[in-house]
Parts: C-alpha cells; sequence; structure tokens
C-alpha cells in the first residue's frame, strides 16, 4: 500500500488503523487524513516510538492489509 492508496482510501481503511494503533483519537484520524506522513508522525507520537519503528510499524500494517 502506498500513499496515494491511503490517501484514497481513507475512509475505508481508518477504521482498520484505529483498530491497529487504537492510542489514536477521532481527532486524529481528521488531523491525518489520509496523508501517510503524518499517520507515521501520529504513531511515533502517541505511542513514544523511533522514527524508524513507527514507519516499521505502518509498512508492516501496509503490507498485511493489501494482502
Amino acid at each position: 500500500m502506498n500513499k496515494d492508496i491511503i490517501e484514497g482510501k481513507w475512509n475505508e481503511i481508518k477504521g482498520s488503523i484505529q483498530k491497529r494503533w487504537g492510542k489514536l483519537t477521532n481527532d486524529d484520524m481528521e488531523q491525518i487524513n489520509g496523508d501517510r506522513t503524518k499517520l507515521a508522525g501520529k504513531i511515533q507520537k502517541v505511542y513514544g516510538l523511533q522514527r524508524d519503528e513507527a514507519e516499521k510499524q505502518l509498512k508492516d500494517w501496509e503490507d498485511k492489509t493489501a494482502a
């Protein structure tokens, strides 16, 4: 899944994102609004992760979701 897919299918996948990263609020999701960079940054901030770990988790989720 790439940036364009996340943006294009945002309304369809945001429930799956909140299921995976349950600490993300509806307000967070509104702020992210399909922007993959913002999503990775919010995961990093909310979960206290390093940037590379947040990116790894997001990539793993994308790979599983696209399958």
